[in-house]
Formats: C-alpha cells, sequence, structure tokens
C-alpha cells in the first residue's frame, strides 16, 4: 500500500498538489495548520508558529504520526518551519523525504536575518532529495549548502488549460496578490502613464486578488483619476480569472522576488503577451522581446513597449511551451515517476 505523508500550509498550492498526485496514492494524510473547507483529504491540524512551545508540541505529534501512519513518502512543501519541525521529527526515520520549495524560502528567508537562513540549511541538509519550480531557485539552494551535493528536480505543479473561444480586449491584467513584494502600485502608476500617452483611451487595468495594500491601491486611483479604467476584480474563481487570461492583451507581473508563477503559465496560455520584472526565474520562460517584455524599470512605457509585440506569434510560441514543460500532465509525470524511482530504493 502506498500512503502519503504531505506537510505544508493551508494554501491552494498544496490543496491544488495533492489534487495532481492523489491517484498515485492508496492514502493520503495531510498536516496543516489549518483544515480547508470542503476537502475531503484526511487532515491534521498542528501549530507551525515559530516558538519554543509550538516546536516541542509539534515535532512531537508529528514523530508520532509518523509511526502509527507509517507512510511511504514523506513529502514537505516550504523551507520554513513546515520543513524544519517534519525533519527534526522524521530524523531517524527511513522513510524517504521529499522537500519542495518555495520562491520565498529560498529567495526571501535566509537574507532576513541569522537564524531563518540556519532553518534553511538545516532542512537542506535533512531531507533526501527536493524539488524547485525554476533552475535559478535549485542553484540559491545549492549555493546556501555549498558543500552538499543537493539532488534537485525542476518541476511546477502546472496547469490545466481550459479552451474558451473569447476574443482579445484592451485589457491588461494583474492578479499577484496586493502586498508590497508585488509591486502593484508600480503596475497602476505605470498604467496611469500608457494611458495618458496612448491615443486610445478605452484601455482597462483589472486588479485581481487583494491583500494588505488594497485600500491604497484603491485610494492612488481615485487620486489618479483613474476609477473607470481601472477595475478591482477581487478574488476571483478559477473561470473567471480563465476568461479575464483569455480577454486580455497584456498579462503583468512585476513583483521584486519571485520564482516561477502559475499566474504567468496561465497567461502564456491563454495568449497573454507577458510583461514581468527582470527576475531570473522569468527568463527561463520568457526571451525579451520575443514571447514577452522584461521589465528593467517600471517608469519606462513598458505596456506600449509590449503592444509592438505581434500578440498571434507571441501566443503561438508560449502555447507550445507550456505544452512541453507547463501543464499538469507533463509536472504530473515529473513527480511520478520521482516517487517510483524512491519507493524502488526501498
Amino acid at each position: 500500500m502506498k500512503k502519503l505523508m504531505i506537510i505544508g500550509s493551508n494554501s491552494i498550492h498544496v490543496y491544488n498538489y495533492i489534487n495532481l498526485v492523489k491517484d498515485y496514492f492508496d492514502e493520503i494524510l495531510l498536516i496543516t495548520n489549518k483544515k480547508r473547507e470542503g476537502t475531503d483529504v484526511k487532515t491534521i491540524e498542528l501549530d507551525f508558529h515559530l516558538k519554543l512551545s509550538s516546536r516541542i508540541k509539534t515535532v512531537g505529534k508529528i514523530k508520532n504520526l509518523i509511526q502509527e501512519y507509517s507512510p511511504s513518502i514523506i513529502h514537505i512543501h516550504q523551507m520554513n518551519s513546515y520543513a524544519y519541525y517534519s525533519l527534526i521529527a522524521a530524523r531517524k526515520s527511513s522513510v524517504p523525504k521529499i522537500l519542495t520549495a518555495w520562491g520565498s524560502d529560498v529567495l526571501l528567508s535566509p537574507k532576513k536575518n541569522y537564524l531563518l537562513k540556519k532553518m534553511v540549511q538545516f532542512n537542506l541538509r535533512h531531507a533526501d532529495i527536493f524539488t524547485s519550480d525554476s533552475e535559478f531557485m535549485a542553484e540559491e539552494m545549492r549555493s546556501l549548502l555549498p558543500k552538499k551535493k543537493l539532488d534537485i528536480l525542476i518541476a511546477n505543479f502546472g496547469i490545466e488549460i481550459i479552451e474558451m473561444d473569447l476574443l482579445k480586449e484592451n485589457i491588461i491584467y494583474s492578479n499577484r496578490l496586493h502586498k508590497k513584494l508585488y509591486q502593484i502600485e508600480s503596475v497602476i502608476n505605470t498604467f496611469n502613464l500608457f494611458l495618458e500617452n496612448s491615443i486610445d483611451k478605452t484601455w482597462k487595468l483589472v486588479i485581481a486578488a487583494t491583500g494588505e495594500e488594497t485600500d491604497n491601491l484603491k485610494s492612488l486611483v481615485e487620486q489618479l483619476n483613474l476609477t473607470e479604467n481601472v477595475e478591482f476584480a477581487g478574488w476571483v474563481n478559477n473561470e473567471k480569472n480563465i476568461e479575464y487570461y483569455s480577454k486580455a492583451k497584456l498579462f503583468v507581473s512585476i513583483p521584486e522576488s519571485d520564482a516561477t508563477s502559475i499566474s504567468l503559465l496561465e497567461a502564456m496560455a491563454y495568449g497573454c503577451i507577458p510583461v514581468l520584472s527582470d527576475l531570473p526565474a522569468n527568463r527561463e520562460w520568457i526571451d525579451d522581446g520575443k514571447n514577452g517584455i522584461i521589465v528593467n524599470s517600471p517608469s519606462e512605457n513598458i505596456f506600449e513597449r509590449a503592444l509592438k509585440l505581434n500578440i498571434s506569434e507571441v501566443a503561438s510560441i508560449n502555447k507550445r511551451i507550456i505544452i512541453e514543460k507547463g501543464t499538469k500532465v507533463a509536472n504530473k509525470k515529473k513527480f511520478i515517476q520521482l516517487y517510483d524511482h524512491l519507493l524502488q530504493q526501498k
């Protein structure tokens, strides 16, 4: 019997991953901070806060769960306290331990302070095998622990392409979180510059998602007199998200730091011209001026530059790239091959 113990935060990404691989396993147990409503996955809630009392209690519970559940594989998502507590608990276990890195774990946390860096290094030392959604992040992982040869699979969670027969409109789409990291304020200011210089005033910026900066962003739109041209869509379901991709000519995502984002893969699949910050992970997917635009400075008129590209040619190139390495089918195959390899070794 193949049994997966998966450990990670109450994030939609974790649940999407479970859906990706669930038919490979006979049983799945999810250990997380809070059970998501509507899920039928067997779930146990634990406290993963970085404090001594949480560590003592959570490590002990995970250790007991490993003995009771007897998983075939332990797969941990994120190199933060989820990995730290889990790997302490599993140190004496012979069960294969996979650790999937998310962008901020490797790209930001180790730079915040010495203790977070040491925690990430501990995680890199004690997992058996790793997955990363970009070559760039894999190299960052290796640089954090240069004396250990890390076995890293490059794979993302993939997307499912649902065909929508919609015509492109004068829409620029943004669906990243409203946090400082994602620079939505710069997106709005850049759109304002674009609209001022454009003969066509029908262009619309659709801003989906929410976050701690939402109220400030709405105030900025009012200050710039953009209320007729900017729509705050809030949280959108999958169907509405795909509808916006399908209608939008441009997709904009200019965070200060990022690994491969699922939203970029979706935008590429649905024919948007990507307008992206100059990050190594983005350059693994986009060749500036060929199948998208890499932004060196948000102050430049990036949307005007993007519209000089042939949208049909960009859509064709990007659809091919996504089918080859960005779909759920392509990436599921990679993860299943990894599981097969680890179970055969056992």
